[in-house]
């Protein structure tokens, strides 16, 4: 039995600790054999909870999906299960799914991660937003992260992007309201017409470009419906969030070490680059997805980084408390 603890990088008072654990994943090849797989994994287990965890939603536990060697990636690889990479689909509706061992397909575009061997992580350089009809020249650092809700930028980027979506938004600005975490909010009229809001998009070093398919978030109460760019001041620390990831199926290639992304529908059943899968046994895997349900309040991100086995300490990027969680489905089988 190994303890882990993490810490938020957004709010200092915010833990999660735990124990990590090792069960069995059941997995589905996604050839035309449809074979069955098990897989030993280590995951951690959620026990005490500190800060912004105990207002409303408290995470059940820790599923790895970094570089190091405890994650789950890491882990079927190194067994000869999968290809060192993966891939996550963030759907409209608010599913997803997750698919190990996919290496993209050869039309995605691309970009390198910023490698640092003493803690590697998802993180990516980019080189300009275009907001509507403006276009900002930046060069900054951040890391893709799945496991954050939303999308957090330091000064000054936070601030040149977020004014030049003010500037080019038609509705009137929402007056300020301490439950909400985002600063750029506006009053939706009858009239709101998606076209109306500013487009979005990244340049990501290497040219490709990131349209940001839902660059807001939509708040409703019994009086009023409200919508805010969904990007969060940081203190220190640049994070793409899940939100900037809807519409696309993100590839993490840990072999070319590049993120890849295509605009994709989460359902469909289009062929990937999935390296083949070795079956181990045959056992038929319990009839239940475990998955994140709909909650009235966004969850715990899962850790985005790594440690060895033993006493575990994990950064948790940022996630608030107060809004709703992107329902992602993992579209695998896990018995506990």
């Amino acid at each position: 039995m190994c303890p882990y603890r993490g810490h938020s990088l957004c709010f200092s008072e915010t833990s999660t600790s735990g124990i990590l654990v090792e069960d069995v994943l059941h997995l589905t090849t996604e050839d035309s054999y449809q074979e069955l797989v098990e897989a030993n994994i280590t995951f951690g287990c959620g026990q005490v909870q500190s800060g912004s965890f105990l207002d409303v939603a408290a995470p059940n536990g820790l599923f790895g999906l970094g570089m190091e060697k405890i994650s789950v990636p890491s882990i079927l690889s190194s067994e000869g299960f999968t290809a060192n990479s993966f891939s996550m689909c963030f759907g409209h509706d608010g599913i997803g799914r997750i698919s190990f061992g996919d290496k993209g397909s050869p039309d995605q575009e691309e970009t390198p991660f910023n490698l640092n061997p003493s803690h590697p992580n998802y993180n990516i350089s980019v080189t300009q937003i275009r907001v509507g009809t403006t276009l900002i020249d930046v060069d900054f650092t951040a890391l893709f992260d799945s496991g954050t809700s939303f999308t957090y930028l330091v000064e000054p980027t936070y601030a040149r992007l977020a004014e030049s979506f003010h500037s080019q938004a038609h509705d009137k600005r929402h007056r300020p309201d301490s439950r909400i975490p985002f600063e750029y909010c506006y009053d939706m009229s009858p009239s709101a017409n998606a076209s109306l809001i500013p487009s979005m998009s990244l340049t990501m070093k290497g040219g490709s470009q990131f349209a940001i398919h839902e660059p807001i978030i939509v708040i409703s109460s019994q009086t009023e419906l409200v919508y805010c760019l969904a990007v969060v001041k940081s203190r220190e620390l640049n994070i793409i969030g899940q939100n900037l990831m809807t519409g696309y199926r993100v590839v993490f290639d840990r072999e070319k070490f590049v993120l890849g992304w295509k605009k994709f529908d989460c359902y469909d059943k289009e062929d990937h680059n999935i390296s083949p899968t070795k079956p181990h046994g045959t056992t038929v895997p319990p009839a239940v997805a475990v998955g994140l349900g709909n909650t009235s309040t966004p969850e715990s991100t899962k850790e985005t980084g790594n440690s060895s086995h033993g006493s575990a300490a994990w950064p948790l990027f940022c996630s608030h408390t107060s809004l709703i969680y992107f329902r992602f489905l993992i579209i695998l089988f896990l018995l506990l």
